[in-house]
């Protein structure tokens, strides 16, 4: 009479050849946790969009107050046009640009977290 195949016993000697991931996907998180190159790729282009976002604000900041000194330089007499140049004409567009950067860096990051998230 042949062994049952319930009956058979399987002995294991040593450790496993290959070692498996228990998930079955890849992981961006556990790359940048361990700081691999990969790891490393991600957050420098997370740190890259980022600068590139502050020098837009930077540049769009210098145009639009830069040539102001050359403008109040040109008009002597207009004391009253610089302080309302200066205190109601700048701060709307500071503000927009402020607004404009804040969501565009949230955006940023909301963009790189989803694609270290789980998918």
């Amino acid at each position: 009479m042949p062994q049952d195949p319930t009956e058979r016993r399987v002995v294991v000697t040593g450790p496993p050849r290959r070692a498996h991931r228990s998930s079955g996907y890849y992981r961006p998180r556990t790359e940048i946790d361990e700081q691999t190159t990969l790891g490393h790729t991600y957050v420098r282009s997370l740190m890259r969009i980022q600068l590139r976002t502050g020098l837009t604000v930077f540049a769009v900041l210098a145009l639009l107050i830069g040539p102001l000194p050359l403008v109040f330089a040109a008009a002597p007499d207009a004391r009253r046009l610089e302080w309302a140049v200066l205190g109601f004409g700048l701060y709307p567009p500071l503000v927009l640009l402020a607004r404009w950067y804040v969501r565009r860096a949230e955006r940023n990051e909301r963009d790189f977290v989803r694609l270290v998230e789980d998918r």
